[in-house]
């Protein structure tokens, strides 16, 4: 979004889409996500890239055969984890998705930057800030890279290693700014009934 700064506190619906919308990440068996040994690579990389950034929390989120949901938060206010999200929240049984927070008013809404106030910061907007959505999406996208690629040497597979010329992801993302809970509980829903409908998905290549 044009004059919005990504460094800045907020709450995104952001969307990753594996190279070529291969489905390399697992299956959908009973509406739930089954990973493959990468799917649980990406998972694990997923949720340790929260454990590292102090600033970044994970709300809602799946994982589905080809493609992550995801609802994050980027708070810089100084609110610990723990304040904020309590001890509540709970994985899906196979860890395909799961709730990390309660409620979106409990996430600082009030505190949203207003896209005029960042004016200044248009000019920048193609250079990615440190702890920003960007790097923080960059950031995870490597470390999956390295991991699988690891995962490659170890098993001795006969495929190509990934690296910036060979990205396990495609190299763009989506990302949307949630602006009220009336669209944040919409989104957390979509989420949640992700596999349920992955027959009529998008990205669902028999589509």
């Amino acid at each position: 979004m044009p004059q919005w700064d990504y460094s800045g506190n907020g709450i995104y619906f952001i969307t990753l889409v594996t190279q070529n919308r291969d489905c390399n990440l697992g299956k959908i068996n009973n509406g739930k996500t089954i990973f493959s040994n990468f799917g649980e690579i990406v998972h694990d990389e997923w949720l340790k890239s929260f454990e590292i950034r102090n600033e970044l929390f994970l709300d809602e989120y799946i994982i589905m055969p080809n493609h992550l949901h995801a609802i994050v938060v980027l708070d810089k206010n100084g609110i610990g984890k723990n304040e904020i999200y309590g001890s509540h929240g709970s994985h899906g049984s196979h860890g395909s998705h799961g709730s990390h927070g309660s409620h979106v008013e409990t996430h600082g809404r009030a505190s949203l930057q207003s896209p005029q106030s960042q004016i200044g910061s248009y000019k920048q907007q193609f250079v990615r800030k440190p702890k920003s959505i960007s790097s923080f999406v960059g950031g995870f996208k490597s470390a999956v890279n390295s991991k699988i690629d690891d995962y490659i040497d170890k098993c001795k597979l006969d495929i190509p290693k990934y690296n910036r010329n060979n990205h396990f992801f495609q190299s763009n993302y989506h990302d949307h700014i949630i602006r009220n809970n009336a669209e944040y509980e919409r989104i957390k829903n979509y989420i949640i009934t992700n596999p349920l409908k992955w027959k009529d998905d998008k990205f669902n290549p028999t589509n």
